[in-house]
């Protein structure tokens, strides 16, 4: 079993799906004809058509406009969690039930058998996090989770100390994002409202609004986008920009409302949300920038932004124009950030029907982050539509394609 998904649940012929075919298995469940789920989903029949055939990419605006029509999880139309076919390519996966566990501890204290760490060796671990999460080792960082996870918990539990709060907030944040790019929405939600609570105990001004940043991401994954431009534009509101962290925060709200502005169509909101992100960042000093929550708040992000911008938007000649001006190089940009805008513009150059150009990016992507690319539904999109549309699949296609397991 190789070169496919793999999930102990499904049947073979379910790992071999494309993600139209599974929209289509979805609708039918639903009893919908392909103009019934259009309708619903506000798209063209014939959009629907193409992708299932696969003759055209599923875009996760797509995917999540499906998934509230059809009243289903996105991760059953895109197909995750995509699954190892052995131990070690299915490793970051065997964390999730140690963090699942992890975060049931809400009102009990852990038995952890030990004493735990004190806060400062805690904090060292999480600086290590840190770490794992700007260079994407999602299976390094999945493995020491859990236990950070229940030690924190047994601190706050025990002391009430506001910085234990705020390193539990933290270590929950990690967690978040990564159940959230495996697939693992139902988790993801967990997280958010444990994040609620360490928030509020954690005597960080700041952390209820990164709060409402988890959730507007979340929502935005869920197709909910409506629900999360609405709690994104509350929360920008209520940051006071009196400093350069505060505006790190409003920025960083205003760049994921313009991604989800534009996932939902909304071309004018989106490109003003993106505008006034970009203008805020410019406020702030190289000097002052302090990236205290990974929030990567600088210039090199709000251009790749801009470029997510347009791709989502579908103008992909916007997306390669812009593309054009985006600096790489500056040690502000983490992996993480450099190899989605190496997604995002693969998916711009397909659609330009400049394969070779889509091919170089992608594998720009997987040498940048092989994990986040593995792992990401429209890199492995992206993957399958170059192998569709070559007659004769080029050798480094062929070895990405088997890299990928799509």
């Amino acid at each position: 079993m190789t070169g496919q998904d793999w999930n102990p649940d499904l049947t073979y012929a379910e790992r071999n799906e494309h993600t139209g075919q599974r929209i289509a298995k979805v609708r039918k469940l639903r009893n919908l004809t392909q103009e019934g789920l259009a309708g619903l989903a506000n798209v063209s029949r014939s959009l629907i058509a193409k992708v299932e055939a696969g003759s055209r990419p599923a875009t996760p605006s797509l995917v999540g406009a499906v998934a509230r029509a059809c009243s289903v999880d996105p991760a059953e139309i895109n197909g995750q969690p995509y699954r190892g076919t052995d131990e070690r390519s299915d490793a970051v996966h065997m964390a999730i039930p140690a963090i699942r566990m992890a975060l049931a501890y809400a009102d009990v204290t852990p038995e952890l058998g030990m004493s735990p760490r004190t806060l400062d060796e805690l904090a060292a671990e999480l600086v290590r996090f840190r770490k794992f999460q700007k260079s994407v080792a999602y299976a390094q960082l999945g493995a020491l989770l859990p236990a950070v996870l229940e030690e924190l918990t047994v601190q706050v539990m025990e002391s009430g100390d506001a910085r234990a709060w705020r390193l539990l907030n933290r270590a929950q944040r990690h967690a978040g994002s990564l159940v959230r790019r495996l697939g693992y929405n139902d988790l993801a939600q967990v997280v958010v409202e444990r994040t609620t609570v360490s928030a509020q105990r954690a005597e960080d001004p700041h952390l209820p609004h990164l709060v409402t940043l988890g959730r507007a991401r979340l929502l935005m994954t869920l197709g909910s986008w409506d629900v999360a431009l609405k709690m994104i534009k509350q929360a920008t509101s209520m940051v006071d920009q009196d400093n350069p962290v505060s505006t790190e925060v409003f920025g960083s709200l205003h760049l994921t409302a313009a991604i989800t502005a534009a996932r939902a169509g909304k071309s004018a909101d989106a490109w003003e949300h993106h505008g006034t992100a970009t203008e805020a960042i410019a406020r702030i000093s190289p000097r002052d920038r302090r990236d205290s929550y990974d929030l990567q708040a600088n210039p090199g992000n709000a251009a790749i932004h801009g470029c997510a911008v347009a791709v989502e938007l579908g103008d992909c000649d916007q997306a390669i124009r812009l593309d054009r001006g985006v600096d790489m190089s500056g040690r502000d940009l983490n992996d993480e950030r450099r190899s989605h805008h190496e997604i995002d513009m693969a998916r711009a150059h397909l659609w330009a029907n400049d394969n070779d150009k889509a091919l170089r990016r992608m594998i720009n992507a997987e040498r940048m982050a092989p994990q986040m690319v593995r792992f990401h539904p429209s890199a492995r999109e992206t993957v399958r539509q170059l192998v569709r549309v070559h007659r004769r699949i080029p050798e480094p296609l062929r070895a990405l394609q088997g890299r990928m397991a799509v």
